[in-house]
């Protein structure tokens, strides 16, 4: 650093970046909640972040399906637990406290790391919540006319209504090779699902139906990530966990009403509509109750996702801060694999030969998005650092 506070532009004899531009580069980063260019990781934190994810958003994933798939009660009269906003609020409710206990944590002072740090941040945050909140309910009503593996296939495939809506709300462009990815990815889940064996498939429409719960599933979703993104860039300095205690918080208050004011909409049929159970015009929450008098055992799944959902979040941070985007990228997308796999292997499903391909479409063109995305940001890098050479 020179006298007047200016940075040394020059390369060291290797030709690295000198440490003071260097310093600069990750300070710049670090305001903006991002992690160091280098990241600093150990062998212990990897095995920790790695092992965290897997564990929290397997189980998480073994949870929801048999939440959502299991039957109970005698043979002659099973039911379903089909309480979504239950879920999503237990989830949410733990999600707000570990957020809040994490950023209380690692803060430096009281006044760090707010969780509404402008008034101006409210509406948009707000939207994500709302966004995120619709979404779900489409999601578990989709599961009672497709299988879980589909489920988690198109769940995969945020990529293609994220870039859409970046296209259609923000303008957004993008290289050839990124609408090449989607076309893959689209393709997949198309072999994928017109391959789907026809025992699956009912005559009254049931499988359209649960694909068109799940495409606006998708839809909300994308709009979820891309306001996200949107946030991310107008509002810096906002780190991901304040994002998360921020949006859960949010999403606890929007389905708490939601569940408090629905025993006086429920006649309506609204619910129906939507593919929600409002339990008649006791409401979601009367019917919740209900049945977990009834099947005790759920109610230890339904904690147990929530926790697990909670604690998976908190670790997707912590991996982000420590070893950076790619690498979570990579943790991610072999986390869905392997919660195809065991939900084939744990719960009996069958696919045939295309439908595996359906499958490699899918996950390859998410691995070509990842490489894709690696090298544009080694680009950004070394923009970056000749700028301030």
């Amino acid at each position: 650093m020179a006298v007047n506070g200016s940075v040394h532009k020059r390369k060291t004899s290797n030709g690295h970046v000198p440490e003071p531009v260097q310093i600069v580069i990750d300070e710049s980063r670090r305001e903006a909640g991002m992690p160091d260019s280098k990241p600093q990781g150990s062998l212990t934190q990897l095995v920790i972040c790695v092992s965290g994810i897997y564990a929290a958003f397997l189980t998480w994933g073994i949870l929801q399906e048999r939440i959502t798939t299991t039957q109970h009660g005698p043979p002659s009269a099973p039911e379903v637990f089909r309480y979504p906003l239950i879920i999503n609020t237990m989830q949410s409710i733990f999600a707000t406290l570990l957020a809040y206990v994490y950023n209380a944590i690692t803060r430096s002072s009281y006044t760090d790391k707010p969780i509404f740090p402008s008034r101006a941040i409210i509406s948009p945050l707000c939207l994500v919540a709302l966004t995120s909140a619709l979404a779900s309910p489409f999601g578990y009503a989709s599961l009672a006319h497709v299988d879980y593996i589909t489920f988690i296939l198109a769940k995969s495939c945020k990529l293609v209504p994220v870039m859409g809506l970046h296209v259609v709300l923000y303008g957004k462009r993008y290289p050839w090779q990124k609408y090449a990815v989607v076309a893959l990815v689209t393709l997949g889940v198309a072999v994928f699902t017109l391959h789907q064996p026809s025992k699956k498939k009912s005559s009254n429409g049931n499988s359209v139906y649960g694909l068109t719960l799940l495409g606006i599933n998708l839809i909300f979703d994308g709009l979820t990530n891309s306001t996200q993104d949107h946030v991310n860039a107008k509002f810096r300095p906002y780190s991901g966990p304040q994002m998360m205690c921020a949006l859960n918080l949010l999403q606890t208050i929007l389905t708490g009403t939601w569940l408090v004011i629905a025993p006086y909409i429920a006649l309506t049929g609204i619910g129906h509509y939507l593919g929600m159970d409002l339990a008649g015009a006791e409401g979601e929450w009367a019917g919740a109750v209900a049945f977990v008098g009834r099947h005790p055992s759920v109610a230890y799944d339904v904690l147990g996702f929530a926790v697990c959902g909670a604690v998976g979040q908190l670790f997707i941070f912590y991996t982000l801060s420590v070893f950076g985007s790619l690498f979570l990228v990579t943790v991610t997308v072999t986390r869905k694999m392997l919660t195809m796999i065991i939900s084939v292997l744990w719960f009996g499903h069958r696919l045939s030969a295309m439908q595996w391909v359906g499958v490699g479409c899918v996950f390859g063109g998410i691995a070509i998005e990842a490489e894709l995305g690696k090298r544009e940001k080694a680009a950004r890098e070394r923009a970056k650092r000749k700028k301030l050479t």
